[in-house]
């Protein structure tokens, strides 16, 4: 089990106007390669979906990496709580995951269990912090959010063409008409129509 002083928490100020898009990148904990594993990120998947309903999200595009998430996200309120949304993915998913590994007696429950001070430890799937928001409002913007999400197995080397990597959004967009292509990953909404002025897709 490690030992850890409490975490000193980056403060990201989110900020919100009508139309922007937000995109969010959140990592595992000490950027280890924790989402090999298909079942967990189909657990990962349900979460995503079930945040962005209850908090009024659309979720545009994604990719889950080995050690790291992206998102593009629309929020459809006009004051979106980017830190509720967040948590209500990460907490739940994290629960689900340590409760596997206690189920398997893993080893690797005690590697993600700190102990923050005398008396309390903590679970932790991933890095502490709010993680990296940026807003995106135009349509170079969003092509060039989608482009970099999609494109991040490739740029790693985990596989040829963006949508031969199957944790992703890839395929939607590649599709023609686009449609969703399976169940084990999360709803993607379509962008507004003036989003697709300068878009182009990705092979």
């Amino acid at each position: 089990m490690e030992i850890v002083g409490q975490p000193h928490r980056k403060k990201i100020k989110h900020y919100h106007q009508p139309g922007h898009l937000h995109e969010l990148t959140f990592s595992c904990f000490h950027q280890m390669p924790l989402l090999t594993n298909d079942a967990w990120r189909m657990h990962l998947s349900r979460s995503v979906e079930t945040a962005c309903e209850q908090h009024r999200f659309q979720l545009v595009a994604f990719v889950f990496m080995p050690e790291h998430v992206h998102l593009l996200v629309l929020p459809l309120c006009p004051e979106p709580d980017i830190g509720l949304l967040l948590a209500a993915m990460k907490q739940p998913f994290s629960r689900q995951i340590k409760q596997i590994l206690i189920d398997r007696n893993s080893s690797l429950l005690e590697r993600l269990t700190v102990q923050e001070r005398p008396g309390k430890k903590c679970f932790r799937f991933w890095q502490a912090g709010p993680g990296f928001d940026r807003n995106i409002y135009s349509a170079k913007a969003i092509a060039a959010s989608i482009d970099y999400i999609h494109t991040n197995p490739v740029t790693r080397g985990l596989c040829k063409r963006a949508i031969d990597w199957k944790w992703s959004s890839a395929r939607y967009y590649h599709a023609e008409p686009m449609f969703q292509q399976c169940s084990n990953l999360p709803t993607i909404a379509r962008l507004p129509p003036q989003a697709f002025d300068d878009f182009s897709r990705v092979d």
